[in-house]
């Protein structure tokens, strides 16, 4: 994917994080240039957009219900984002563990450290969505997604920083995103939700 990239032994790629393959000479000159990348577009995000968008909605009609019920509570509104937010985005993290994994160790801290972090934290993700279904107001649960969510962001923000631009892993491999401004909000922004239930418990 970045033929710029070069080692003279096994590695992986310091920009997408996969596995470089052995070059084969080439007399096609032409073809020897790497491509040219597009300048990323709003286009690019609709994939996020849309699911914001669905996760939204699906909060607020279901919040609507609660205060007809006469149950609503703000917590119980974010718990719902939340826990939509953490379902969708572990299931299209698990739909290619190892792309996922070659992705999130071109910028997230652990997995650059371990590797293996890459293929754990999908299920971290689909474990807080499901556990705040059973307990939406566990104060451990609530102080265990901002200490993850928020290490999460650093790693985005280093990168950010060095105005780098690499894939995003948010959407795994299954839908292709830049790594942004928007995966940096996602990241502080489910920390920051977690951060206000953890206020209102107090």
């Amino acid at each position: 994917m970045h033929p710029e990239i070069t080692e003279d032994k096994p590695a992986r790629c310091s920009k997408c994080g996969m596995d470089l393959v052995e070059s084969k000479p080439s007399n096609d000159k032409a073809g020897s240039d790497p491509p040219q990348t597009k300048d990323t577009t709003w286009k690019a995000y609709m994939p996020l957009l849309v699911v914001f968008w669905l996760l939204l909605l699906t909060t607020i009609v279901i919040t609507i219900g609660d205060y007809r019920e006469g149950t609503f509570t703000i917590n119980k509104t974010l718990s719902y984002f939340m826990i939509g937010f953490f379902l969708t985005f572990a299931g299209f993290k698990l739909f290619d563990l190892k792309g996922l994994a070659q992705g999130f160790f071109t910028y997230d801290l652990l997995a650059k450290k371990f590797f293996s972090y890459g293929y754990i934290y999908p299920f971290i993700e689909l474990f807080f969505g499901l556990s705040m279904i059973l307990i939406p107001e566990s104060r451990t649960l609530l102080f265990v997604e901002l200490f993850v969510m928020t290490f999460s962001g650093l790693g985005v923000t280093i990168k950010l920083l060095k105005k780098e631009q690499f894939q995003c892993s948010c959407l795994g491999t299954f839908l292709k995103v830049p790594l942004t401004k928007v995966t940096l909000i996602e990241d502080f922004g489910m920390a920051f939700l977690a951060l206000v239930m953890l206020v209102i418990l107090i």
